[in-house]
């Protein structure tokens, strides 16, 4: 495969990278750079003996404050390199073949339904002239894995974490990138914009609720033949890492990321395999969530709602939820609770000893949505008893008249269309650049020209939210 987009002149990067691969065994061997999947075995290279030249307290330790300014800049694009040896970047096409089949095979058949999640492999990763070692990297998503997969487009979304590999790698012990130990790199699946994962997270934020900062970034990788761009990224700050550290005055509570039927809270789907716990795994207490289906699904709602309530919020920030119910509906957010039974996290506050909802994965946002389509306003095409928690809570007078406060806080602020027409030609002027020079295998575009119809669009969705909630409200 031919090397795209070629540095214009040698950086220090670019001698970095050239080393790198040296050091961790690079072959000399000519390939086609095509993904086939080869015979599988144990993928051994002896890259221990090194020294952490780059390593600093501020950019590497642990010690250090995460660096928000440096790491999720909002009026910038930044670049990651990310440099994995051959053989272990076949190791990571070889499990997803095996996983998801044939590279490129083409969409045919459903989901296949999976607990495993792609391999970790050790690989450098270069930024600003400085490099940072033996970090974890693997493909993450779900759909969006599957499908980029099948369609035969490399632009996969990769999950970095910092210090993995730290049992492997004394050197790296807690490394961390400007105090982060863990980003998502996401790809914009299914987003001709490149906008929506990062502007519904800006207005998740405006709005007051906690939610994972976000930046726009170029990846090149290079698996042995040199930096290939793989587009415009996403990097997505990782909820159980410093999300709940930052945004929470206490880490200690449970955090959950709810995923299958249970996810919907619908009376009689309580499983704590499908209430995953991404902290206190060890501790096999899942009564928070428990009383959370039990309360919502109480039968007293409908003959004591003053008691329904009171019991309700002494285990769920009601307010919170609210307000998330009320933007997510207003951006029109489809791939989330409502629809599907994932894409958001539950955070057992220890201040408060509530569950308190946290959004996450946002790039099918703003917009109708695919399947049955985003939600009403009013919820008249919901399932109140397979989503109990916005049906029983919209039918209750007291909490949907906060809703609908809430509704006109959001086109009022976070969601204002003045402001947001200003964001949207800030932001995609500032990305063009680099989602129009996507190269073919590595993009969702067809042409450049589909960047501004998708941004057209987003502009005049802004609008028509503005109209429809103005016209629920006024009814």
């Amino acid at each position: 495969m031919k090397i795209i987009n070629k540095l214009k002149s040698i950086s220090k990067t670019s001698i970095f990278i050239m080393f790198a691969l040296c050091v961790i065994g690079c072959s000399n061997d000519d390939t086609s750079g095509e993904v086939e999947m080869e015979e599988e075995e144990e993928v051994v290279i002896d890259d221990t003996d090194f020294e952490a030249t780059d390593w600093t307290d501020a950019t590497h330790s642990k010690s250090a404050d995460p660096d928000f300014s440096e790491v999720f800049e909002d009026n910038t694009v930044k670049r990651l390199d990310i440099v994995i040896a051959e053989a272990r970047w076949q190791s990571m096409l070889n499990d997803m073949t095996a996983t998801y089949g044939t590279f490129g095979s083409g969409g045919r058949g459903g989901l296949i339904e999976t607990d495993e999640n792609p391999i970790f492999v050790p690989a450098e990763v270069f930024y600003n002239d400085k490099q940072w070692y033996r970090v974890g990297v693997r493909f993450k998503g779900n759909s969006s894995l599957q499908s980029s997969w099948r369609n035969g487009i490399l632009k996969l979304s990769f999950k970095l974490d910092f210090d993995e590999f730290e049992d492997d790698y004394p050197q790296i012990d807690n490394q961390r990138f400007y105090g982060f130990k863990k980003l998502s790199l996401k790809n914009n699946f299914n987003d001709r914009s490149m906008l929506r994962e990062k502007v519904a997270g800006d207005v998740f934020r405006n709005a007051g609720l906690v939610g994972s900062h976000t930046a726009f970034y170029t990846l090149y990788v290079d698996y042995g033949e040199g930096p290939q761009y793989f587009g415009l990224y996403t990097l997505v700050e990782e909820v159980d890492d410093t999300v709940i550290d930052e945004q929470f005055s206490d880490d200690d509570g449970n955090l959950y990321k709810p995923d299958g039927d249970a996810a919907s809270f619908a009376a009689g789907t309580f499983d704590e395999g499908e209430y995953e716990k991404k902290t206190n795994e060890d501790e096999a207490d899942f009564s928070d969530v428990q009383a959370l289906l039990t309360a919502i699904n109480d039968n007293i709602r409908t003959t004591d709602a003053g008691t329904w309530r009171a019991n309700l919020e002494t285990v769920f920030d009601t307010d919170v939820f609210l307000k998330y119910l009320a933007v997510n509906t207003v951006i029109q957010n489809w791939d989330t609770y409502g629809r599907m039974t994932h894409n958001y996290f539950l955070y057992n506050n220890p201040d408060t000893e509530k569950l308190t909802w946290i959004p996450w994965d946002n790039n099918e946002a703003l917009q109708d949505g695919k399947r049955e389509g985003s939600l009403a306003l009013d919820f008249s095409d919901l399932n109140t008893a397979q989503w109990p928690i916005i049906g029983y809570m919209y039918q209750d007078e007291v909490y949907r008249a906060k809703y609908e406060t809430y509704l006109q806080e959001v086109i009022d602020g976070a969601f204002n269309t003045g402001s947001m027409q200003t964001l949207y030609d800030s932001y995609s002027a500032l990305v063009e650049p680099y989602a129009t020079s996507e190269v073919s295998g590595y993009t969702f575009l067809n042409s450049p020209a589909d960047f501004q119809t998708a941004v057209n669009q987003l502009k005049s969705h802004v609008s028509a939210r503005t109209s429809a909630v103005n016209s629920y409200l006024n009814k």
